[in-house]
């Protein structure tokens, strides 16, 4: 029996991510991330004399150190539905053993599984707005040569009065602005430290939980936060929200350019477009038909992230795992799309339209 092979990667999407954010949805990156935890953790336990300070200190040794046995991971994974008793297992086994018990002392996985995730998902966030203002500084360049010109302008796709291209191109750009400020706001609601140990409520921290926590946001670069959310995802869905806000609004920029690229419309020209296999010639406007399909992804997506909302009682298996299968591809959807309309944009030529 010979063994399928594809054609194409289904990740292929990858390919058009920036390569810093991809790289942050690697199992090393996570494992990186979860490293960091442990050690911080400690060191803010020891801080407030909670553990022993030469615990601390060789738990976070360890922690630089350390490398994981990723196929036991693996099995781990397939045995407990997580990462994390295999993860904390083979930390412990390289910690001297009178620390080894101050080992993930009082946390608990989903507090080191979300942390890792929302360091991510922060740094991915700030990629994507970068790329946003550099769109924004391309779409003023359009405007300031090219604005003045006139066009048709169209309601639901019939021809109306006539629009400057200036006015199509704020409907592209304004929205870009509004993003930023979205996530300017939101930074320090959603992108918050993950610690309440076994059931959310910090008790095994006795009176140190909040210090214990602020220490722990401050060194890993998050915001604080007085409570843990492990049943609360409004956060997780609100960063959903914004990643699907980027690309379905640049959907909209690759939409309309694919529209005024039409032999029949010929409002603008494309360099760069697909070839055909039966049509030689033909010039297909790819990066804006890949920018819809972006768009229209991610608006698939983030309706399965609002599933997520519903955890029952203290925490769900079922809604928080979905959440590692959205929001990774969600994030590297709307790098694309930066990516894409980027390249899309430098591509244009409106100047015998």
């Amino acid at each position: 029996m010979t063994t399928p092979i594809a054609l194409f990667d289904q990740n292929w999407i990858l390919g058009f991510a920036e390569p810093e954010l991809a790289s942050l949805f690697t199992v090393d990156a996570d494992l990186y991330e979860m490293q960091h935890f442990e050690a911080e953790l400690a060191k803010a336990e020891a801080a407030e004399g909670l553990i022993p300070a030469d615990a601390a200190a060789a738990i976070a040794d360890i922690c630089r150190s350390f490398i994981c046995d990723k196929e036991g991971l693996r099995q781990g994974f397939g045995r407990d539905g997580l990462v994390v008793p295999d993860f904390v297992r083979q930390l412990k086994q390289q910690v001297a053993e009178p620390f080894q018990p101050y080992v993930h002392f009082g946390t608990t996985s989903q507090d080191l599984i979300d942390t890792s995730l929302l360091l991510r998902l922060q740094r991915a966030a700030v990629l994507i707005d970068a790329g946003l203002a550099r769109l924004i500084a391309s779409f003023d360049g359009l405007a300031t040569v090219h604005g003045a010109r006139e066009m048709m302008g169209r309601t639901r796709m019939q021809r109306a009065r006539p629009v400057s291209l200036a006015d199509k191109i704020a409907t592209w750009r304004d929205p870009l602005l509004r993003h930023r400020q979205r996530l300017a706001e939101m930074m320090p609601r959603v992108f918050v430290v993950q610690l309440g140990g076994a059931v959310g409520n910090r008790r095994e921290f006795g009176e140190k939980g909040q210090a214990i926590a602020d220490r722990l946001a401050d060194a890993l670069g998050l915001a604080r936060a007085s409570t843990a959310r492990h049943a609360e995802r409004d956060g997780m869905v609100e960063a959903a929200n914004w990643l699907a806000l980027v690309a379905g609004s640049l959907g909209k920029f690759g939409q309309d350019i694919a529209i005024l690229a039409m032999n029949e419309v010929g409002d603008v020209r494309f360099s760069g477009g697909g070839m055909s296999s039966a049509m030689t010639g033909k010039s297909n406007p790819v990066k804006a038909e890949l920018l819809v399909t972006l768009a229209r992804f991610s608006a698939t997506l983030v309706a399965g992230m609002t599933q997520s909302l519903v955890h029952e009682n203290e925490r769900s298996g079922a809604a928080w795992s979905l959440e590692w299968l959205l929001l990774p591809q969600m994030a590297v959807a709307a790098s694309a799309s930066v990516n894409l309309a980027e390249q899309l944009l430098a591509s244009l030529d409106f100047s015998g339209s």
